[in-house]
């Protein structure tokens, strides 16, 4: 890292975080040991964080509060708690997230927001906190709600994979899924056969709500809401706005939420005014190269549209009436 540009060297100190050697090692195991693939993706990933502006990002919060809160109600995740190692538990609610309440560039930009404050703050308070480094979290993905619609979110959901794949490489230790509806069974047989050996170590599909298998890494107060009652998710109309929103990690009113978006307004050096105008999205560009999150997502959109097209066969063979 000596010989690329100074503004490169800065950007860089975000990332690290005092933690060169583990960055380094983070870039250079998602390129299967390359120095040659891990110095090129680095050197791209500075890069893409100079052009777009990234360093700054917490200082651009989504205005007015209550746009945001849509998007939060869309986008379901949420910080539940820590496992006794120290390390973050996200909980995601990959089935009920509609992201329809704003663009694609809201989205974009609030999953960002989250990773640096995550990279920045989270990980470094978590780091001080256990007195050892703490440079990856843990993430509950609930499946609960999960329709063929998701097939209209694909697009989205393979812009944010490859943000991650890219620039954020190596930050999950384990990917925990619960409540599996058949429609994800399905998709997986097709799915984990393409994923890359050190990727499926990483992924562990749990029975039911997965509380069980959780409480072994966690204490109950930090399993995520839908864990808590074993054999049963998110449920009907609980996404964000369901139940105590200390509780519901996914809620604007959440501590975690409620401390990021008051960062980012304290960052941002202004106040929200009393009738706050909504504030246009922030674009980042996100090269899409072959990489194995596009390839999924190829794969999953196109067993989705076999399951949507044997779904609506389906059906239109049970409105047909054979005559005698």
């Amino acid at each position: 890292m000596d010989q690329v540009d100074e503004p490169l060297k800065r950007t860089f100190k975000n990332v690290h975080q005092g933690y060169v050697v583990e960055t380094l090692e983070r870039f250079l195991k998602a390129r299967e040991g390359n120095v040659t693939k891990a110095h090129k993706m680095l050197v791209d990933s500075l890069q893409w964080r100079l052009q777009n502006g990234i360093d700054d990002i917490l200082a651009k919060p989504i205005i007015p509060a209550n746009f945001y809160r849509g998007i939060r109600d869309s986008q379901l995740i949420g910080l539940s708690g820590y496992t006794r190692e120290g390390l973050p538990v996200f909980a995601i609610g990959a089935g009920l997230s509609t992201f329809d309440k704003a663009s694609i560039h809201y989205y974009v930009q609030s999953h960002i927001q989250i990773n640096e404050y995550r990279d920045r703050v989270i990980l470094p308070a978590a780091t001080k906190r256990n007195g050892k480094y703490i440079g990856k979290c843990v993430k509950v993905l609930d499946m609960s709600g999960l329709k063929l619609s998701a097939l209209n979110q694909i697009k989205l959901l393979t812009t944010i994979s490859t943000v991650d794949d890219l620039n954020y490489p190596e930050k999950t230790i384990t990917y925990y899924i619960v409540n599996v509806p058949y429609i994800f069974s399905a998709c997986w047989k097709v799915v984990k056969p393409l994923l890359q050996e050190r990727t499926k170590l990483k992924i562990r599909v749990l029975q039911g709500g997965g509380r069980d298998e959780l409480l072994k890494i966690m204490d109950y107060p930090s399993l995520p809401h839908f864990c808590r009652r074993d054999g049963s998710g998110s449920g009907s109309g609980s996404g964000s706005g369901a139940g105590n929103s200390n509780d519901n990690c996914y809620s604007l009113d959440h501590p975690f939420h409620q401390e990021l978006y008051n960062y980012m307004k304290e960052l941002s050096g202004i106040d929200e005014p009393k009738e706050p105008t909504k504030q246009g999205s922030i674009h980042v560009e996100v090269p899409m190269g072959d990489h194995e999150g596009v390839e999924l997502h190829r794969t999953l959109e196109s067993e989705l549209m076999k399951l949507r097209t044997r779904k609506s066969l389906s059906g239109s063979l049970e409105k047909v009436k054979i005559s005698d």
